[in-house]
């Protein structure tokens, strides 16, 4: 069982996202800024929507926005218990796990997810975000790569 020890990014990814959202929410006012360079601040803003805040003032999205996590995390982890692939897949799927736990964990005990990571350019800004959603991104983002290098490995071989 090789890739168990992958599961260990898990709880190691939640516990960072907690422990930096934790430090925010004790030490930074809500919608208060530090400015750390021209283009990157420390902010504490909630985000009660989905990806970038989509949905942000619906009432109805935050049980959407979590019921549909939870059961995706559901799916994650049986997918990963169940079925053997390989190391970067395997890799992928926890990331995308730990990011997911780490946003349900919020909308549960919080009702919204804390941002806190902010950038931005002149007049444009990228949405904030957290540890979770640089998982969820990276983890993502793998997922599709490796999805296409299969995709192009079986269609150059058949």
């Amino acid at each position: 069982m090789r890739r168990y020890p992958f599961f260990a990014l898990v709880p190691v990814i939640f516990a960072l996202d907690r422990f930096t959202k934790a430090l925010i929410m004790r030490d930074l006012p809500m919608l208060s800024e530090i400015k750390v360079t021209s283009f990157f601040s420390i902010v504490h803003v909630r985000n009660l929507g989905g990806v970038f805040g989509v949905l942000n003032e619906s009432g109805s999205a935050k049980y959407i926005f979590t019921v549909v996590p939870v059961l995706v995390a559901a799916v994650l982890i049986y997918i990963l218990i169940r079925y053997a692939m390989g190391k970067a897949k395997t890799f992928a799927l926890c990331l995308i796990l730990a990011g997911a736990l780490g946003n349900i964990y919020d909308r549960i005990f919080y009702g919204s997810v804390v941002d806190f990571l902010d950038f931005h350019y002149g007049k444009y800004h990228w949405p904030a975000f957290n540890v979770a959603d640089i998982a969820l991104s990276i983890g993502i983002g793998l997922l599709i790569l490796l999805e296409l290098t299969e995709a192009k490995d079986k269609q150059a071989a058949g």
